[in-house]
């Protein structure tokens, strides 16, 4: 079966920024710096999740295309997301998602040596 993955914002971090580029405009309030995110891979019932974070700057971003807080969705930011994690990057978080998955698929089992002592019997 193919894994599917789906994306979430978990969280962001704000703070106020100069104007535009060019000089003009008033510091913008509010301007996300930083996202948290998740993606999570999923094969039948067995997923991974895979949780990065990804830093933003207004300082490129022209008055018409900044964002205001307010008027943010989970789809626009993972637009700016999605086009970073990219080639190796993206490589490694399917990656992570896929050796959680096969983790969940064929746990490790923690077995005593043949050779090791017998534990103690508690007194009763």
């Amino acid at each position: 079966m193919a894994v599917t993955y789906t994306w979430a914002v978990t969280g962001w971090e704000t703070r106020t920024e100069p104007g535009a580029p060019d000089g003009t405009g008033a510091e913008r309030a509010d301007t996300v710096i930083q996202t948290r995110w998740t993606k999570t891979g999923k094969d039948g019932s067995f997923e991974g999740v895979f949780s990065g974070a990804t830093p933003f700057s207004a300082a490129d971003v022209t008055d018409a295309d900044f964002v205001e807080l307010a008027d943010l969705t989970e789809k626009k930011v993972l637009d700016w997301i999605k086009p970073i994690v990219v080639g190796d990057y993206e490589a490694h978080v399917n990656e992570q998602i896929q050796k959680a998955i096969d983790l969940k698929k064929n746990p490790k089992v923690d077995q005593p040596v043949p050779w090791a002592p017998e534990p103690p019997v508690p007194p009763g």
